[in-house]
């Protein structure tokens, strides 16, 4: 509706333009009003442009100064005396009658309309113009702002219903999401726990060995997350799912792997599996390096930026050496650094390490 407006006003500018040039060349004040009216026009356009929107301000004091002053100025001091000498000021309180349209309520614009309508029969009246022309004249004034009053509603309406087909689309895909998630977990417990459940039912297995104890604690600790993780919250099932797998990989290799899961914010698949493998990394330094088999994994939300830690409280090294063998310079940092995030490390001996992951930076 800015756009229209805008456009409606610069085809009456232009016409005024021609009308001032070609029969009042010779007449200042003229070519003084033409230039008020055209920063009236720069100023609604800016005040619309800065805000999005029309504002009621700027149009009222357009309304006041275009559509009904100027045509008197014109009148008074331009020695418009004739009806084809004073139209392209007239011409100007259509554009100024969609405006008030746009920008005010019903009533505002009832208002705004009756004064311009007001105003323009007396400018008519006393350049004695025909009845015929000041009748179009009014009737076009009038149903300037009628059509754009109708237009801004149906935009706002065919806004609405797009408005709510996104919200529908949106909680289609979640639901999708959330069944999508459901199905893998559902998958996750048939492998694992219910195979490991059944094989001890079966007496296949010896429940009391050291390696069937360590099994069961892996999937116990699995099943303690997945309770944790209730129906209810945001799916963020990219990175919640890539680092679950990060996190099983370290399990099977025999690393204790304590969760959670913070409402971290949903991130594109291509970023979840870059981050959850930088988070493998972390979680494969610990189970070699760090003298511990425990490790500690945390996703949650910052400002709106994802951050992944993996945190130890192994033996620690020097964080200003990052060589030998850790592997986190090029297997943590080039990955983060190469989507854009942001890899730190605070570490120091006897006091474990931090890895801390960042997207964006």
């Amino acid at each position: 509706m800015v756009l229209a407006t805008a456009l409606y006003r610069g085809s009456h500018l232009v016409a005024g333009v021609v009308n001032v040039s070609q029969h009042q060349r010779d007449r200042p004040i003229q070519w003084l009003l033409l230039g008020t009216a055209i920063a009236s026009t720069a100023l609604v356009c800016t005040a619309a442009r800065r805000r999005g929107r029309v504002t009621r301000r700027a149009v009222g004091l357009d309304a006041l100064v275009v559509g009904c002053l100027l045509p008197f100025g014109a009148y008074a001091w331009g020695g418009a005396r004739e009806p084809e000498t004073i139209a392209w000021t007239m011409l100007l309180g259509g554009s100024a009658s969609a405006l008030a349209a746009v920008a005010f309520g019903v009533r505002g614009t009832a208002i705004a309309v009756a004064l311009l309508v007001s105003t323009h029969l007396v400018g008519y009246l006393l350049v004695h113009a025909d009845a015929a022309v000041t009748a179009t004249h009014l009737n076009a004034l009038v149903f300037s702002a009628v059509v754009a009053r109708v237009l801004a509603w149906y935009l706002c309406r065919q806004g609405a219903r797009l408005d709510a087909a996104n919200h529908r689309a949106l909680t289609a895909e979640a639901q999708r999401a959330r069944y999508a998630e459901r199905i893998t977990h559902y998958s996750a417990l048939h492998d694992t726990v219910l195979a490991t459940l059944t094989a001890i039912a079966r007496g296949g297995v010896d429940a009391n060995t050291a390696v069937m104890r360590q099994r069961c604690a892996r999937e116990a600790a699995y099943l303690r997350r997945l309770v944790e993780h209730t129906d209810g919250e945001t799916p963020d099932s990219d990175i919640r799912a890539a680092l679950e797998e990060s996190v099983r990989a370290a399990e099977a290799l025999g690393l204790r792997v304590t969760a959670r899961y913070h409402e971290p914010p949903a991130v594109p698949g291509d970023i979840a599996l870059i981050v959850a493998q930088a988070a493998t990394e972390a979680l494969n330094n610990v189970r070699c390096h760090a003298g511990t088999d425990h490790a500690y994994l945390t996703a949650t939300g910052d400002a709106g930026r994802l951050v992944v830690t993996v945190v130890d409280r192994g033996r620690g090294f020097d964080a200003g050496d990052l060589t030998g063998g850790l592997g986190l310079d090029r297997s943590v940092h080039t990955r983060m650094r190469a989507i854009g995030g942001l890899a730190s490390v605070d570490a120091a001996p006897g006091e474990g390490v931090r890895v801390e992951l960042r997207w964006p930076s």
